[in-house]
């Protein structure tokens, strides 16, 4: 139940007056060779002893320069831009009217996209499709009546006010729960709100929704007041928000509270008129991430004239409806979120947004598994899901063993350890059942409606789980998605089908290759479940503390190696990287590399006629370096900075070394000694797992 993402702006197409065209879809184009290993993306200039991102990686850098549609072109990237052509030929077939019978998922699918390129009837309609939204504002006559649209606008996914989603309850993770979380913001985080480093995006960014509101009727000189009111507003629900790194702490952003308990913490927000409005019968408990910031909603709530309110909702309306109208409004979505925020300077193709729409990404609220399911069943070949399952195998194997062997962890925990991964579960490729989606109305002539019931049809959905048994068999991500999880509630580990190829997992190359890549990602994903939040959740996936005082104490001085390693990078002048923000990707990293090096040398020793020296490297070496090739990126300015706020995860360019430096196994491939820039002393490395 999360809200609709803002998506890049629709493309401006011209449209005719009178009666509108007969939509004509646009041809597929080929998708690109693979995105392969390959010894060509070294730059044999520079020593691996000194900069090794640079020597795995910077002839690729320097003939892939960021395109003009994306904010980062990374390895990620190019293999989902691949994916994404390939998707797009699924698409066009599907959208033919006469590719399926009415109702069925290639139909839906098919007629979502169509609706979507329909930009003469987008433009025809302009904001027509958002009046009854505006008229609804205009008519709120008290603190009820807001509390039941922002119920409504959740349950047809638009976002407002705070966060919602509905999901295993850590405490008792066989049973869904409501969450309640801090939200309601339009700029990325809260630091952009309240740090210097950021008044330059303030100050485009009350350009922006002076902007959005005129382009809602408003005149320049009411939206620029109400830009103001608006930006004062979500200041003050910003200096009640907790950073990113607060948010990482599992237990901080646990509190179970009654309705009776809620409604003495937040007292002005109506919460009977918004568990009506959005379809929620009153649950048992919620669980609230961050009480304090519903202590200043409820506060604000009475306390902010009415009309600024009224200016905040019409500006989250327009927010979050602009991709999926009429270009003007599109546009400047784009020219703030994508331009200004990430750099990019122009939008991806009409065909590709429309695409993102459909597959939902996180928020669920597409058709991702109708479309997944013509992916899988078009580009999965079933030996890729029978090698994989062999290769997490022997990844869990040795992680296994680890575990029983590991000399500073104490019997005590290491029996509560070992009982959590022995209920580990793997998911490769796609669900066994893919979602029915057939509650869902889609119509070729509606594109924001289509948005908006499938979003509907997923809030309901998870609305009527709440206090139900989890349904394990669920996947959290789309099969096309170049991507994997690990979730500390189901304790399972999830590669879709998209992240299934070249570079990462490529069935043509050297088992060498594969293990630095795609084995280091199995690596990965396993040790989330034991970094410095997985460790909290137990073998049932509960967030219970089963550690003994001493070992969690020996845990974090050795994770606290890891912080300030990462401390310490410096991405662009002046700015670092946060260690203790990316800590848990970090440890990941660091396990995950090391998990699948060990697991490469049982494999050849078992395989001995396997071994074998490639291009002139080592299998070792060709480990390490397809690990890094897996980081390879170039990001604009603007994005990195972004990112390095509001992502968990280190920039790739110190991804693709900084957990190798605490190898000793790096350190003797490459001969790296002391006085090397990639050198690490023996006592500075971090090892845990």
């Amino acid at each position: 139940m999360k809200p609709l993402p803002i998506l890049p702006a629709l493309a401006a197409i011209l449209s005719t007056a009178g009666s509108l065209v007969p939509l004509s879809l646009p041809a597929a184009t080929t998708p690109e060779p693979a995105p392969r290993f390959s010894v060509a993306h070294l730059d044999p200039s520079t020593s691996p002893r000194t900069n090794f991102f640079q020597f795995a990686n910077g002839t690729w850098v320097k003939n892939n320069p960021v395109p003009a549609d994306k904010s980062r072109w990374a390895s990620f990237d190019e293999l989902a831009q691949r994916n994404w052509t390939l998707v797009r030929a699924l698409l066009e077939n599907a959208a033919a009217p006469d590719s399926a019978p009415a109702g069925t998922p290639q139909r839906q699918v098919g007629d979502f996209y169509a609706s979507a390129l329909d930009t003469n009837r987008l433009e025809s309609l302009r904001l027509a499709p958002i009046q009854p939204e505006l008229k609804a504002i205009a008519a709120l006559r008290d603190a009820t009546d807001g509390a039941r649209l922002v119920g409504d606008w959740h349950r047809r996914g638009l976002s407002a006010g705070f966060g919602l989603r509905v999901g295993p309850d850590a405490r008792d993770s066989g049973t869904y729960a409501l969450y309640l979380t801090q939200g309601g913001l339009g700029l990325p985080d809260r630091d952009y709100y309240l740090t210097e480093g950021f008044a330059s995006q303030r100050t485009a960014y009350l350009q922006h929704l002076a902007a959005q509101l005129q382009l809602l009727g408003q005149d320049a000189t009411t939206a620029r007041t109400d830009a103001e009111a608006i930006l004062a507003l979500e200041t003050a629900l910003a200096k009640s928000s907790r950073s990113r790194t607060e948010l990482r702490d599992q237990e901080k952003n646990y509190h179970r509270h009654t309705p009776t308990e809620l409604k003495t913490l937040a007292p002005n927000l109506d919460w009977d008129a918004y568990f009506a409005a959005a379809g929620i019968r009153e649950p048992a408990f919620v669980v609230v991430g961050q009480p304090e910031f519903f202590a200043t909603l409820s506060r604000l709530t009475p306390e902010q004239d009415p009309l600024h309110w009224m200016a905040y909702l019409r500006w989250h309306l327009i927010r979050n409806t602009s991709p999926y109208v009429h270009a003007a409004a599109a546009d400047e979505n784009f020219r703030f979120y994508g331009t200004v925020l990430q750099g990019q300077p122009q939008p991806e193709p009409l065909w590709q947004r429309a695409a993102r729409v459909i597959d939902g990404g996180f928020s669920g609220a597409g058709l991702g598994e109708a479309l997944g399911q013509m992916f899988v069943e078009k580009h999965f070949p079933p030996q890729a899901r029978e090698r994989m399952s062999q290769m997490v195998a022997l990844l869990r194997e040795v992680f296994q063993e680890r575990l029983a062997r590991l000399p500073w962890m104490s019997e005590t925990t290491r029996a509560e350890a070992r009982r959590k991964f022995d209920r580990f579960t793997p998911k490769i490729g796609h669900p066994d059942k893919f979602r029915d989606y057939s509650r869902v109305a889609i119509r070729r002539d509606d594109f924001l409606g289509n948005v908006q019931r499938a979003a509907t049809a997923n809030f309901e959905r998870n609305a009527g789980r709440i206090g139900q048994p989890v349904d394990r068999s669920e996947w959290g991500m789309t099969p096309q998605t170049v991507n994997a999880y690990f979730s500390p509630t189901q304790n399972e580990i999830v590669f879709p089908a998209g992240i299934l190829q070249p570079p990462f997992f490529d069935l043509a190359l050297d088992d060498a290759v594969n293990f630095g890549a795609i084995g280091s990602v199995i690596g990965h994903e396993i040790s989330h479940g034991y970094d410095d939040q997985g460790r909290k959740y137990d073998a049932a996936g509960n967030l219970r503390d089963w550690w003994t005082a001493q070992d969690a104490a020996e845990f974090d001085r050795r994770a606290a190696k890891l912080v300030d390693q990462f401390n310490a990078y410096e991405p662009l002048p002046g700015t670092r990287v946060n260690g203790r923000l990316t800590l848990g990707e970090n440890l990941a990293d660091v396990a995950g590399v090391s998990i699948a090096y060990e697991a490469l040398q049982r494999f050849l020793q078992r395989n001995p006629q396997r071994r074998q020296n490639v291009d002139g490297f080592t299998p070792e070496q060709r480990f390490f370096l397809g690990f890094a090739q897996a980081w390879r990126v170039n990001t604009r300015e603007a994005e990195l900075r972004r990112r390095l706020v509001v992502d968990s995860h280190a920039p790739p360019q110190f991804r693709a070394f900084g957990p190798l430096v605490n190898l000793a196994e790096f350190h003797a491939a490459f001969g790296i000694q002391p006085g090397d820039p990639m050198f690490k002393a023996p006592e500075d490395r971090a090892q845990i797992w």
